[in-house]
Order: structure tokens, then C-alpha cells, then sequence
């Protein structure tokens, strides 16, 4: 048995399932390079066949990435297959993952078909795949609660049609660790040509133990391919999250006794980049790269680190891309020492125009604030009007009035299609009346469903960043704005989600429906 644990990243699939989770294709491209960046063995980009957005991003991640394998997940079925295998044709290194649900449950009440039937769809699809492509993965849906006789029938025959790799899905969060470790064992021992391919878990948070599923499916199952997601991301309660996986084995080495190809100092900006880029923020105790991961408030816990960091610390801030140095920059660095540290915090622009507009916020910030912070220059980098230069709405300046006792007004300046417009408008706070006001001009009727506001950095001269999450005619866009001034950087997240709308390159994702 191999002693290397592949690691296979689908937050640009599964973890965009997340009702708002949407991205463009531009965004889905920036995370795939951070990905790359992180080590990740295979990306799974999209899922080439559910719309053109998603086959244009799965081929724009095909034709960047170099260092990973790019996966595009397809039903099983030849239309599907072909529309993946088209868009991975640039791709270095491709695998198509191809799924069809065995449960009893999900054949009778969702498939309506036979077993007979998705043992013969399995099979065939499997060999289609192969004959375009020379990695395939193959996923039972539902597999942990199929009929075990029936599960290793199937996976046999796709074992022997040319999958090399077979994952067993934990498709609705329902295993406990040691049943399912076992289960993947099983599995292995019963199947007599289980030696032909890889086994992959992967596992759903329905009952807060996908990770734990995960690890049970590697050191009891002997799975060696790990699915899983940046932050946890995924509809419902989440996926398995990378970020424990990878700490978890690497921590615990004398334990997993498993090899991995990851850059572990890379998790933190892929982090910050898929919370900034979806709007679900992290929370405080998230472990690894949550803000609380490393911090210490016990007077006897601050002690024995002070004596002896490995007192109460089992790995290193630093490894997964913490800084002790957290004041970097300030109003008199160059351009240079400004482009120096996007790299250094995993960030990559797409042309030097880009650079320049990020850098020309950040000396605007700078001489509004005194210190700029690792975690300002990422909102400043992740601010949509510095990587879209030719956006349908802009923002221009914000005035707005509010007084104990009166009804608060604002006044906004913005551009529509380079042309300056303002609007005025009352509201229940400075925010409702800013927001209003826009809306007032732009009459786009999408219901907001989502208003959050996190503070970057921890001091009241923080950046604030607002995430707002639109909805209109089926379509959900989140909006990103970042400011000290908390009104103005909500106007900026309401223009950029606008924008979103707007586009008619943003993707329009089929949720709820693909999840093996």
C-alpha cells in the first residue's frame, strides 16, 4: 500500500454547491492558482456539462494549471463525459470523475431505475470516459448507505472497465468514524481486483464528522485519496476540510505514517481567498486557520507558551501561513515592496494594470490609516474593482447624515457605464439609506439575502469588509466591499454584487442536485 495520501481540493465543485457560493470564472481561475500554489494533487474545477459558465472555467483552469491534475466531474452518461473531456483538453494532466447514485433509496425515488440498469450505466460510462481520457475516477452516490453486495458488484465491473480511481461517498454525512473506516476496508477485501485503483473518501458534516469520517476511511479503510474542501465549504453543513486533513497527517505523522505533496504555508491566503471570494467568513475557533487558532487567552496558557511554545501549541503558526510580523507596509513603501508582498501572501494578478489599481488603493489606505496589515493588502487584492476594469457600476464618493432621534439620509456617487449618476435616499441606519439610495437609481428588484460585516484586523481602525448576497430571478451573487469607513465599504459590496448581476458571464449554478 502507498504511503503518499493524495489530496483532491473540489471547492470550485462540491463547495460551490453552497447556496451564494457561485463564482465566476475569473474567480474560480484565481483559486485554482492558489490551489496550485498550496500543492493540491488534483483540482476539481467544475462540472463541464451543468452550463457554459462552468465549461469555460473548467477550461480556463485547464489550460493555467501545470502543477495539479484538473478533474471535472460528469452524471454518467456520454453527453456529460464528452463536454468534460472537451473542456480538459489543455489541461497538463486531466481526469474526468464520473457518478451515478447505488443506494436503494436514491435508484428507486430519484433515478427510477432498476439496479440492473445503474450496474449497466456504470460500467459503460466508465469505459466511454476511458477511451477519452486516461484518468478516471468513479463515484457509487450515496455509496456508504448502498447494499453491499450490490456496491461491490459495481465497483468491480469499474474497476475492471479502466477506473483508476474509486471514491465512496458519505453522500449525506451519515457514517461514524470506525463503521466507516470499516466499511471502506470491506469494501477493499471483498472486491478481488479492489488492487487495480486508488480508494478515495469522501465525506459530508452533517453530524460534525467529516473529518473524522475521512481519517477512519484512511488509517482503517487504507483509502489514499482524501476529497475535500478550502474552510470546509459545501452545502448544508460543509465538506471535509483540507486544512484538517493536511494538519491532522501531518501532526500526527507518527500515527498516519503518510507522505504528502502539500505547501502547508499556503493555506492560510487560500483561506482568506475562498472566504473573501464566497462571503462565508471563517469562524473565530476554526481550527487551523481560524483568527482564535493560535491565540491565547488563559494566563497559564500564555505562560507555558512564553516558556515553551510546544507546552500548549502541537504546530507552529507559521506552517499553515501565520505571521508574527503582522505590520508589513505602511504610506511610504514603494510599488516594488508592495508587488513583493502579494507574492509572499499567495497572491497572483492577472496583468500589471491590476497591480497598479491595487496599488493606488493602497496608498489611499495608507494615508487614511497608519498600519496596513497582511490582512488588508488580501481585502485590497480581493476588492472586485481592482480586477474588473470594466465594470457596469462604479463607486464614486458616499455623504450621509445620521442623528439620534432623526431618520438618516445618504447620498451616493457612483457610475453607470462611465457616467457619473447620484442618488439620495432615507433609511432605518447610514447603511439601509446608502443601499436604498443605489437601489433607487438602479431598480434591479433583487432581494438581499445575505449582509455581513467582519473587521479585518483587530483595532478600531480596522478595515471593515462587507459581503453582500443578492438574489434575482434564481440567480444568487455575492458582492465584496472593503473600507474603513464601514457605510462606504457596504456601498462598494452592494455596487460589486450589482455588477454581478449585471454580467452575462456570471454562471448560473444548477445547486442541490449534483453531490456525490
Amino acid at each position: 500500500m502507498s504511503d503518499k495520501l493524495i489530496i483532491f481540493d473540489t471547492t470550485l465543485r462540491d463547495g460551490e454547491q453552497s447556496p451564494g457560493a457561485s463564482m465566476t470564472r475569473d474567480e474560480k481561475l484565481r483559486i485554482a492558482r492558489q490551489l496550485e500554489r498550496l500543492r493540491v494533487d488534483v483540482i476539481e474545477a467544475g462540472f463541464a456539462a451543468s452550463s457554459n459558465g462552468d465549461f469555460e472555467a473548467v477550461q480556463a483552469i485547464a489550460n493555467a494549471i501545470k502543477d495539479s491534475t484538473v478533474c471535472s466531474l460528469s452524471r454518467a452518461n456520454d453527453r456529460d463525459i464528452s463536454r468534460a473531456a472537451e473542456a480538459l483538453k489543455g489541461a497538463s494532466s486531466a481526469r474526468i470523475h464520473t457518478f451515478i447514485a447505488t443506494s436503494p433509496l436514491h435508484m428507486e425515488k430519484k433515478l427510477r431505475m432498476t439496479p440492473d440498469q445503474v450496474f449497466e450505466q456504470a460500467r459503460q460510462s466508465v469505459r466511454f470516459a476511458r477511451n477519452l481520457v486516461g484518468d478516471v475516477e468513479f463515484s457509487p452516490e450515496d455509496g456508504y448507505r448502498s447494499d453491499l453486495d450490490f456496491l461491490c458488484r459495481v465497483l468491480e465491473a469499474t474497476i475492471d472497465e479502466g477506473a483508476t480511481t474509486i471514491n465512496v461517498p458519505d453522500t449525506v454525512g451519515y457514517a461514524v468514524p470506525e463503521l466507516y473506516g470499516n466499511f471502506i476496508k470491506l469494501l477493499r477485501e471483498r472486491i478481488p481486483n479492489s488492487d487495480k485503483a486508488i480508494w478515495s473518501v469522501h465525506c459530508h458534516n452533517d453530524l460534525g464528522m467529516a473529518v473524522a469520517n475521512s481519517l477512519a476511511g484512511v488509517k482503517l479503510g487504507g483509502a489514499r485519496q482524501v476529497e475535500c474542501t478550502i474552510n470546509g465549504l459545501g452545502e448544508r453543513a460543509g465538506n471535509c476540510s483540507l486544512e484538517e486533513i493536511v494538519m491532522a497527517v501531518k501532526t500526527r505523522k507518527d500515527y498516519f505514517g503518510l507522505e504528502m505533496n502539500i505547501d502547508a504555508q499556503h493555506i492560510l491566503a487560500a483561506s482568506r481567498m475562498v472566504s473573501q471570494t464566497t462571503g462565508f467568513v471563517v469562524q473565530p475557533n476554526k481550527a487551523v486557520v481560524g483568527a482564535n487558532a493560535f491565540a491565547h487567552a488563559s494566563g497559564i496558557h500564555q505562560d507555558g507558551v512564553l516558556k515553551a511554545r510546544d507546552t500548549y501549541e502541537i504546530m507552529r503558526a507559521e506552517d499553515v501561513g501565520w505571521t508574527a510580523n503582522k505590520i508589513v507596509l505602511g504610506k511610504l513603501s514603494g510599488r516594488n515592496a508592495f508587488k513583493q508582498r502579494l507574492v509572499e501572501l499567495g497572491v497572483q494578478m492577472d496583468s500589471e494594470a491590476d497591480i497598479n489599481t491595487a496599488f493606488a488603493r493602497f496608498k489611499e489606505l495608507a494615508d487614511r490609516k497608519a498600519d496596513i496589515f497582511d490582512e488588508d493588502i488580501l481585502a485590497l487584492a480581493s476588492d472586485d474593482s481592482v480586477t474588473h476594469e470594466n465594470e457596469h457600476y462604479g463607486f464614486v464618493s458616499l455623504s450621509q447624515h445620521s442623528e439620534t432621534g432623526e431618520r438618516p439620509h445618504a447620498s451616493v456617487v457612483f457610475t453607470v457605464d462611465g457616467k457619473e449618476v447620484s442618488a439620495t435616499s432615507d433609511g432605518n441606519g447610514p447603511v439601509d439609506a446608502s443601499l436604498k439610495a443605489i437601489e433607487s437609481h438602479v431598480n434591479s428588484g433583487a432581494e438581499m439575502v445575505l449582509y455581513s460585516v467582519n473587521a479585518i484586523s483587530g483595532s478600531t481602525e480596522s478595515q471593515g469588509e462587507v459581503t453582500v448576497r443578492l438574489q434575482n430571478s434564481g440567480r444568487v451573487v455575492n458582492g465584496v466591499g472593503a473600507d474603513p469607513d464601514i457605510i462606504v465599504a457596504s456601498a462598494k459590496a452592494y455596487l460589486s454584487a450589482l455588477n454581478k448581476l449585471h454580467s452575462k458571464a456570471e454562471r448560473v449554478p444548477a445547486q442541490g442536485w449534483i453531490n456525490p
